[in-house]
């Protein structure tokens, strides 16, 4: 399934540059091939939001060729952004009101800036005017990470609950149901995990909520909505590149340097060989006891750290998004304002019961 570039957003070149197939416009209209259209509602702070861009454009791209894409990438004007990432919404990002005008088939909803309490921030009562209007007219919604955390607590009043620690790293987990959701995907694969808080599996339960994949370790991955396919729930990163933890464990050590944190951040788990942690480790000796701190950032290892990590997930990531969008492909309506097809039940619209 190709993207379209139907924006001048610089991810598409970046895409084409790194080998995804990217159709133009024009060559797109000359195919006679059936359109997806699919909202991105980036909620991701300034410095994360182009690579989230890429990211999960690069999931969909990954899908097979039975249609084409187009993907709507949209932010909350609530949301705070510095000069050079609201001049990039301004450029290449669409107005949800036209969104909400012409429709679409799916919504990829991201994580945000995590906060104590998700209904004081400032893109709570927005992203509640998205949620209601999806449930009545988007086949489907796949919710990453805090987003997972927003919409259970929006429409289920679930409340996620701290850790009191930063789970990170890379886990094993397991399929638990049969659902079109895992089809063909190993019974055991890695995802990375990134957070603070968690949904446990008890809480989603208990409210319907049906549970795909888990870890002991890192907890719930995926999940669905009680109809099956309504809404779709990450706790996981899927779309994370093999550097993501990598750039993340380095903003932490910048953090430290910064004297933002306390603590000199622990490496993430499962994500790093022996040879990796050493590497690691000498650096964080000798940034430690040095007297300009600064100085040593520039220092940071990361190109010898990233060839001592294993990208376990990126394969499995691609099945599921497969299965996604190909379910969407099967059951939404023929015009973009119409969740689904005739005949469809929207309470159980897999017909899983």
């Amino acid at each position: 399934m190709p993207l379209v570039a139907n924006t001048a957003l610089p991810g598409f070149e970046r895409l084409r540059a790194e080998g995804e197939e990217v159709l133009d416009v024009e060559r797109a209209h000359h195919q006679d091939i059936r359109e997806l259209h699919i909202g991105l509602l980036n909620m991701m702070p300034d410095a994360a939001m182009e690579v989230t861009e890429r990211q999960f454009m690069r999931l969909v791209g990954g899908c097979n060729r039975i249609a084409q894409f187009y993907v709507y990438p949209f932010s909350l004007p609530e949301i705070p952004r510095g000069e050079d990432a609201r001049r990039h919404i301004e450029n290449y990002y669409f107005g949800y009101d036209d969104i909400r005008r012409d429709g679409l088939d799916a919504l990829i909803i991201t994580g945000a800036i995590p906060g104590a309490d998700l209904t004081r921030e400032p893109f709570w009562p927005p992203l509640g005017g998205v949620l209601d209007w999806a449930r009545e007219h988007v086949t489907s919604t796949l919710c990453a990470c805090l987003a997972t955390h927003a919409v259970m607590k929006y429409f289920w009043d679930i409340d996620r609950r701290p850790l009191g620690f930063k789970r990170w790293g890379v886990y094993h987990h397991r399929r638990q149901l049969v659902h079109p959701m895992v089809r063909n995907t190993n019974t055991r694969f890695d995802v990375p995990h990134s957070r603070f808080n968690e949904i446990y599996p008890e809480q989603m339960t208990s409210h319907g909520i049906r549970v795909l994949v888990d870890s002991e370790e890192a907890g719930v991955h995926l999940a669905v909505s009680p109809d099956g396919f309504r809404f779709v729930f990450f706790q996981g990163h899927p779309e994370y590149d093999q550097n993501s933890l990598l750039k993340e464990y380095k903003r932490e050590v910048v953090r430290f340097v910064n004297g933002e944190i306390q603590t000199y951040p622990p490496y993430p788990d499962h994500y790093l060989t022996e040879h990796g942690k050493h590497l690691l480790d000498e650096y964080r000796k000798r940034l430690v006891e040095s007297a300009d701190r600064r100085a040593l950032l520039a220092e940071f290892p990361e190109a010898e750290a990233l060839a001592e990590t294993d990208y376990t997930w990126g394969d499995t990531g691609k099945i599921i998004f497969n299965n996604w969008l190909g379910l969407v492909y099967q059951l939404t309506g023929k015009n973009r304002d119409e969740p689904f097809m005739e005949g469809v039940d929207p309470d159980d619209p897999l017909r899983i019961g």
